[in-house]
């Protein structure tokens, strides 16, 4: 008697708390769920009246019908293309694109390794300059960046967009996390047989650090190719040479504030970055792993 009488307030109380279990996982579930919709929101909508036939009626402010188009069509991306001549400055962006991850990865990995690895004086005063530079917001150095391309006769060139750019915080903190992170075996080993630096550097700590280059290279590219500012004002004596980000904006005037227009255009400055962030996900969350730890 006694042992049943022990045994139920057990089976009782584990009850309760396999229900309040139940109730956080599914208030877990609910708060992911609006952090989702939150997220993915703006997109849809913009999604939804760039696929809008513009002649089938309805507005774009009667929401919620807004979001579900009573014709679709892609005559507004067409006409966006073609009317506003988007594939030069699709060509910009990816010109000014590529040559600031390239140099972005080129410069941050010279710059790391030998804070990673090497012991001299006053490492540890020049990686927390560089690391106190993430405080200052980017317009700081619009002036002095802007003298100095003009000096260099760089203004109005992608060059010049490129340059100023490469040498940033975030990416030599980023490859110096992930090169210490390698052996210190395996440099040693190398440097035994006879290996030189840039030899280690190109065929040990580069191979090894992957997720933490693909990494910088999806931040570089997001940041690239959405910047707006600093490619307006190098290139505003050379328009033609102006990027996708630049030449969106422009579509206000060029269709008479046409905001399905202008809803394609967005889209098609938005699918490269997401189709590659898509493709190479599982390297950045990897090289992000490597970056917190």
């Amino acid at each position: 008697m006694s042992l049943v009488g022990q045994a139920a307030p057990t089976r009782t109380a584990v009850r309760p708390r396999r229900g309040r279990k139940l109730g956080r996982l599914v208030l877990r579930y609910v708060l992911l769920l609006a952090v989702l919709i939150f997220a993915i929101f703006p997109f849809l909508w913009t999604l939804a009246i760039a696929l809008t036939d513009k002649h089938g009626g309805g507005s774009i402010y009667d929401f919620p019908a807004s979001l579900f188009p009573r014709a679709v069509t892609l005559r507004n991306f067409v006409e966006v293309y073609t009317t506003f001549s988007l594939g030069k400055y699709i060509w910009n962006s990816v010109s000014i694109t590529a040559m600031t991850i390239f140099g972005t990865l080129l410069v941050s990995a010279l710059a790391a390794y030998p804070l990673a690895r090497f012991r001299f004086p006053g490492k540890a005063l020049i990686f927390g300059v560089i690391i106190a530079t993430l405080v200052l917001p980017g317009e700081t150095t619009f002036i002095v960046n802007t003298l100095t391309l003009k000096h260099l006769g760089l203004l109005g060139t992608h060059l010049g967009v490129v340059l100023p750019t490469i040498a940033g915080a975030f990416g030599i903190f980023l490859m110096r996390q992930a090169f210490l992170g390698i052996p210190q075996a395996l440099i040693e080993a190398a440097r035994i047989d006879g290996a030189g630096e840039l030899t280690i550097l190109t065929r040990i700590m580069l191979p090894l650090s992957k997720p933490s280059l693909a990494a910088l290279g999806i931040f570089t590219l997001v940041g690239t190719w959405n910047a707006y500012f600093w490619p307006m004002l190098v290139l505003s004596a050379a328009p033609d040479k102006a990027p996708l980000s630049v030449a969106v904006l422009r579509l206000k005037g060029q269709f008479n504030y046409d905001p399905f227009n202008i809803a394609a255009g967005s889209i098609i400055m938005m699918l490269p970055v997401l189709l590659v962030f898509l493709s190479a996900q599982k390297l950045f969350m990897r090289g992000m792993e490597g970056a917190v730890k």
